[in-house]
Formats: C-alpha cells, structure tokens, sequence
C-alpha cells in the first residue's frame, strides 16, 4: 500500500491522498515527535517525510496534521487482507505487515488472467473499494517479489521480475542499503570487505561470508542470487536469529540510574519475546545512543554468557556490564538490546551451582501467562513506576502509538 498510514488518515477526512499535504505524527503534544508517514505532496512540497520532526513542519493553512490512530489502520489493513480473499484463497495469503501481503498466484490463466493482469485487477479494486493507492512486485518466489516492489514496482505500479531478468534489475543496485535485509552496520562492513554493489555480493565468495557473518553470510550469498528457500508464508530469513527490542526515549535521560531502569523494564520484554517462542540465547547485545543536543555519537556491545538463558536478571546484569564499561557519561537519547546465538530453552542443561535457576525460569513463564491473560500493565516491575520507567506508557500503546 503506498503511503498506507497517510493515505487512510486522508481518505477518512474525505481528502485526495495524493494531492493533499497531510503528515501522521506519533503524539501530537510533543514538538519534537516524530513524523510516522506523510503524504506525496507533503513530501514533495515541504520536504516533510517518515522520521522528520513535528517542529520541522511549516506552518501553512494547506497542511493537515493528524494523531496516529493504530487500531483505525489495523482495521483497514484487515479490510484489505478480507478483498485479497477475492482473488485467492485464505491460505495462499501470507500477511508481512500492515501495508504489505504476499499473494500466492501462480501462473493463475484462469479467473483473473496472468498475474499482470490479476495485479491491476487487485489495484483497481484497492481504488474503488477504500480509494488506496498500491504497487505490485511479481517475483517467482517471496525474496525477488519483494525486491521487485521495492526498487521498482513502487516506481511503476507493477513490475515484474524473473530469473532471467532479476541479475538486470538486482545486481547494479548499490548502496547495498538499497537492498531489503541489508541495514546501515551491515553495510559498512561489507563495504569494509570491498563489496558495494549487489553484484559484488552475489560473485564474492561464500566460504568467507560464512566465516565472517555465520548464517546471515549464507543468506546474503543466496539472496544476492535471488534464491530463496523458505515455503511461502514463512519469513523471509529463514529462522529467528536474534529477539530484540529498541527504543527512542521520549526525552533526554542524563542519570545513568535512570538509563538502567529502562534497560531493565527492555531485558523484561525481550526475554519475554523469547520465551513465547521457547527460546534462549548466550549472546546479549546493548546499544545506547546520545542525544543529538551532545552531536550523538554511542555504542553497541555485545557479550556471549556461560550458558544460554530467557530469565530477565541474566539478560539485565550481562546489559549492566556492557553499560558500566562503555558508557561515557553522556545523555542517552536511544538504548536497543537483544538476544542471540538462540537455542531450544527446554534443551537447556541445569547448573549445579544455582539450585534456583529453574525457579527463576518458571517464573518467568508464569509472568508472561498472566500478562498475556489479563493484560500487559497486569504485572510490572517497580521501576516502572519511577519518573524514569516507559513500560506504562508503552503498555497503552498499540504498535507504538496510541491506539485512538
């Protein structure tokens, strides 16, 4: 969907998504909140995108500024899955996001004709039906119609690729940030190996990505040559590698105490995360960023413990290192952790030395059933109720924003 969020919040003022000026923000009480989606002539217009700042928009009678209102698009997103029924069955629908559906079609020469013919019957639709614009990626599996809608399709319309056609079109694309699944650090390191180019990654060798990126090295070989192995309808990287969770506080936090009291109420959900799907890790990430008041700058550390684990306090004291022995003394704006190096946490072998340690463990799953049954703000840590603590705030919120 294209400019999913802006477009619903115009569409449901009765404006013309594409031409009038409109801009989501996430609080409208906070002038340095943050911009969450804008509309095409907000964008051409005012230069206002994803991730500008309330404060940065001008003042203008055309503008329009709106709340988010998740649980509004949630329903619309629901809506649209529902017409997707129309074309195929339930089953061959894999949902990816709010604004994004994988559709599998096939040759499809019946009913809706091939699948150019069925992309622009779904598009005219998606119009007349809740006057949305989309584009559509057509690729032979999920990887290459992803990338397909990405770098071209979202410039067209509807666009597809082949593995005939896909090294065209795949292997010039450079920044590798251009590519899906390829962030800022990744990139760097790559470059850092001599690889800037898609084309690069798909023809350097393998045996090294392996050794220096272990699975993710396979999978960037592999995708780079537009080879996905994963069934339709599970994730594009195959398997969970890490569980994680980042966050940009909602003001500046210069006591270190107060730093740690979100780190904790953050270890809570990430363990949390891995324990709903029955995981452990060793390897516990922390990345704290400064304010931009003090030219930003952080870092990102990562520390591999004896054992694997998913109870809160081993995720916390590993983040406690890392923090005690890196942080600088500044004014920390973002902090993120995670999980990694995932194993089976019921494959886990007892430690003679903490007699407690499957107590703490249960207890951790316990937690989670309650919270899951009655609500996430049911049980809380008590920094949670510090000046310091997000956890109330967040447990109001629906995908990171108020629900409205």
């Amino acid at each position: 969907m294209k400019s999913f969020y802006a477009s619903c919040a115009a569409v449901d003022r009765g404006l013309d998504p594409l031409t009038c000026p409109l801009a989501v923000v996430a609080d409208m009480n906070r002038k340095g909140s943050v911009v969450l989606a804008a509309t095409p002539a907000m964008k051409k217009q005012y230069g206002i995108r994803t991730g500008s700042r309330l404060f940065e928009i001008p003042s203008s009678p055309d503008i329009v500024i709106v709340s988010a209102q998740m649980r509004k698009y949630l329903e619309i997103s629901m809506q649209v899955t529902n017409l997707f029924h129309k074309f195929v069955p339930k089953e061959s629908i894999h949902t990816y996001s709010v604004d994004e559906s994988f559709l599998e079609v096939g040759e499809n020469r019946g009913k809706f004709g091939n699948p150019e013919e069925t992309a622009e019957m779904i598009i005219r639709e998606l119009k007349e039906t809740f006057h949305l614009d989309a584009a559509i990626g057509i690729g032979p599996n999920m990887l290459l119609s992803k990338l397909c809608l990405d770098l071209e399709a979202k410039k067209v319309g509807v666009a597809r690729w082949t593995f005939d056609n896909f090294k065209d079109r795949l292997w010039p694309v450079a920044p590798l940030g251009e590519m899906w699944g390829i962030g800022p650090r990744l990139e760097h390191r790559l470059n850092r190996m001599g690889i800037w180019s898609v084309g690069q990654l798909a023809n350097y060798s393998l045996d090294r990505l392996e050794k220096t990126f272990g699975v993710i090295g396979n999978q960037l070989f592999y995708h780079a040559n537009g080879i996905d192995l994963s069934d339709p309808g599970a994730p594009i990287i195959h398997g969970q590698v890490s569980y994680g969770k980042s966050q940009i506080l909602l003001r500046d936090y210069h006591r270190p105490e107060d730093v740690k009291y979100v780190i904790l109420e953050m270890c809570e959900e990430v363990a949390r995360r891995a324990r709903k799907k029955g995981h452990a890790g060793r390897t516990i990430s922390l990345g704290i960023g400064y304010s931009k008041a003090e030219e930003g700058g952080g870092f990102h550390r990562s520390i591999t413990i004896d054992h694997p684990t998913s109870i809160t306090m081993d995720i916390y004291h590993a983040c406690l290192t890392l923090f005690d022995r890196f942080y600088n003394g500044g004014t920390v704006r973002k902090i993120s952790i995670s999980l990694g190096n995932i194993t089976e946490d019921s494959d886990i072998q007892l430690d003679l030395f903490d007699t407690e340690r499957d107590k703490k463990r249960d207890l951790g799953y316990v937690m989670d059933e309650i919270r899951d049954r009655y609500g996430q703000d049911m049980l809380l840590r008590a920094v949670s109720w510090t000046e310091a603590g997000t956890a109330r705030h967040r447990s109001r919120l629906v995908g990171g924003h108020y629900a409205e």
